[in-house]
């Protein structure tokens, strides 16, 4: 993958891609990587976003059906990810530029704030429409970031949910057009600078720690 990290006024730029930005391999390992650098450099900020139609669609269900064996594995690696984002000892603002599904809505939760597109794109949880159950780690995660009747508004029926009606059910904080997506994400980034990584990171970690710990155990 290319370079998907840019640092800028001291934010970090996290560009999950221009197409589905599904959880490929490839794709975990350039994102992991990318933390890891958030954590050790200068800015205090992380902004994460997609590009065009998606933030993110998710686990990479072509790659699993061709790779079942290794299913546990890849699952649990996802799930690592996911609490890694939801204890990041920085500030964290995803903006939901497209449709946001399944692991890729919960990447979008994992994060500290959301802003979503008004115009375009859904968040959407299938899992009840695709059979495929959510895990312990997962169902801790919503539970952890969305109100139970966001919760069973959004995992029970899996209905798509756009922009207005996330922020309506707690889902989103913002919802904006397309053009001002990217300003109204710096204008929030810039707003949280300078938090102190240690303080912070202790502060979620404790905010977040059963959620986290059922992650982390698949």
């Amino acid at each position: 993958m290319q370079e998907i990290l840019a640092h800028r006024d001291g934010i970090a730029f996290l560009a999950l891609g221009t197409d589905e930005n599904r959880f490929s391999e490839a794709w975990l390992t350039a994102v992991e990587a990318a933390l890891e650098e958030v954590v050790s450099s200068d800015s205090s900020v992380l902004v994460t976003s997609g590009a065009g139609k998606f933030f993110s669609n998710g686990l990479d269900l072509e790659w699993v059906q061709q790779h079942l064996d290794q299913f546990n594995d890849y699952a649990a690696r996802v799930q690592v990810l996911l609490a890694r984002f939801l204890t990041l000892p920085v500030p964290t603002v995803a903006l939901v530029n497209g449709h946001a599904f399944g692991a890729g809505a919960m990447l979008a939760l994992a994060h500290d704030f959301r802003i979503m597109r008004v115009d375009r794109g859904y968040f959407c949880f299938p899992e009840v429409d695709i059979k495929i159950p959510f895990t312990p780690g997962m169902t801790a995660l919503i539970q952890a970031k969305l109100t139970p009747q966001a919760a069973v508004a959004s995992m029970v029926t899996g209905q798509r949910i756009s922009g207005a009606d996330a922020v309506h059910w707690g889902i989103v904080d913002r919802a904006v057009s397309e053009t001002e997506l990217a300003a109204a994400g710096q204008e929030l980034a810039a707003s949280l600078l300078g938090k102190d990584q240690d303080t912070l990171g202790t502060i979620k970690s404790r905010l977040f720690e059963s959620a986290a710990a059922s992650l982390r155990t698949f």
